[in-house]
């Protein structure tokens, strides 16, 4: 006689649960418990009204994301034998019973993950495809699993806090744009950051893969599973890449001898390096789940980045003021240098344990002066001072609030800028020694631009 399989679901009203996490997440965890008759409590330092200390045993811990491991609450209901689950891996198990036909897409990397996960997005709307983006962008991924009509697809913007705490998903494909580092204060190790964006390859049936990040191909050759690689180079058989103008197909076509268009360097707005690549890991997984090369460009052209991420606040006397403020770790900031000739950087803040090293000695040539701010602007004046000693360094102090401190980068940038020269604000670094968040930083940026540049 075969036995019938538990239901996940049906179990949780008869547990005692804790969230972990008072925040996005932690608030959809407890919508969703509530609606299959099941209640929680919730531990949060910092929230009001959330538990300062535990003193009850739990059956089951669901954790947001960005909990370490080693927390003290977490290693105590380790120790009281509760079940640890993160809110991805719960998603998962109650995905298996409301929409087990669902299939799920991932994306990770330490740049360009929201932009790659929206570009997917917008190729799912083009297509008329039922799906949606959720994860570390958008909704919660529990939300997206519980909606009232089932999705046929998710896309996760997955980090690596996320990946750290996750074991459970299957994934039809997952996107690894690029390994550098960044949160090495909450992994440890370059190696455990990075061994937590690659678990997303082990826990996919399709890799897409960036062939022009060493890191990523490096570090991916010890996974056995199916690999399909994408360049800005003339793709080989089996890859995605670029020819001339045009954005080709040569994994997913029926004859790999031959070579399909799925976009043109026109449709990516920009058209920079860091943008075209992260388009081909998007068409990737969209050409994975068998999207057609049409669609996947109708959703390509029709894409525009957010705001604070190489966004053009104004150009005038053939100067161009840009916010980044999205650039908070030295890969993304060199994204955009890079992306410029000659840049007014303005760029500090909170480092996170990453070398600035790297970053300068690479952009250096595009690289006119620097207005550095924040609590560890020494790492990239001394970064400076190494590799690009010619370049001048302003430095700007917080007199006052935080729109009055954008108020004096700009006036620094005037008396530098001249034409053909773009001011740059690429950071580098997190924002929260002196804003509310990277958001605030670029607004900031660019009300202080409007009022003191324009006329």
């Amino acid at each position: 006689m075969s036995q019938v399989k538990s239901s996940f679901i049906q179990t949780l009203p008869a547990q005692k649960i804790l969230i972990v996490g008072a925040g996005v997440t932690g608030t959809s965890l407890i919508e969703y418990l509530e609606s299959v008759g099941a209640s929680a409590d919730v531990f949060d330092e910092k929230s009001p009204g959330a538990l300062r200390e535990i003193s009850a045993s739990y059956d089951l811990a669901i954790v947001s994301p960005g909990w370490k491991k080693d927390h003290p609450v977490i290693l105590a209901l380790k120790a009281a034998g509760t079940t640890l689950m993160s809110e991805i891996d719960f998603a998962w198990h109650v995905k298996q019973e409301v929409a087990p036909s669902q299939k799920w897409l991932a994306i990770t990397g330490t740049n360009g993950k929201t932009t790659t996960v929206q570009m997917v997005e917008s190729i799912f709307v083009n297509g008329g495809i039922n799906g949606v983006a959720c994860g570390n962008v958008g909704n919660p991924v529990i939300e997206a699993v519980s909606h009232s009509a089932p999705y046929d697809y998710l896309i996760l913007e997955l980090s690596s806090f996320q990946l750290d705490w996750s074991s459970a998903p299957n994934y039809v494909a997952g996107a690894l744009l690029n390994i550098a580092p960044d949160h090495i204060d909450w992994h440890g190790s370059l190696d455990e950051y990075a061994n937590a964006k690659l678990s997303l390859l082990r826990a996919s049936d399709v890799g897409i893969i960036n062939a022009d990040d060493p890191a990523s191909v490096l570090r991916a050759t010890a996974w056995g599973g199916k690999k399909i690689f994408y360049s800005l180079d003339t793709p080989q058989k089996g890859e995605l890449g670029l020819v001339e103008n045009l954005l080709v197909d040569r994994a997913f076509v029926s004859d790999p001898s031959q070579a399909a268009a799925f976009a043109e360097l026109a449709d990516i707005k920009p058209a920079v390096p860091h943008n075209v690549s992260n388009a081909m890991a998007a068409a990737g997984l969209a050409l994975a789940i068998g999207i057609s090369h049409e669609t996947i460009q109708r959703g390509l052209s029709a894409f525009t980045l957010d705001r604070h991420r190489l966004e053009l606040v104004v150009q005038i006397n053939e100067v161009a003021w840009i916010d980044d403020s999205k650039a908070t770790n030295p890969h993304a900031a060199a994204a955009a240098l890079l992306s410029q000739l000659s840049s007014i950087w303005i760029a500090g803040g909170l480092a996170k344990g990453a070398d600035m090293q790297e970053l300068v000695a690479r952009c250096a040539p595009r690289i006119k002066a620097a207005i550095l701010i924040g609590q560890d602007r020494d790492l990239i004046a001394a970064a400076l001072k190494e590799y690009a000693p010619k370049v001048e360094i302003e430095y700007v102090d917080m007199h006052g609030d935080s729109a009055q401190l954008m108020r004096d980068v700009v006036a620094t940038a005037q008396k530098i800028a001249v034409p053909g020269d773009t001011v740059l604000m690429a950071p580098a670094c997190a924002s929260m020694d002196q804003f509310k968040d990277y958001k605030e930083r670029g607004d900031l940026f660019a009300a202080a631009v409007r009022e003191m540049v324009l006329p």
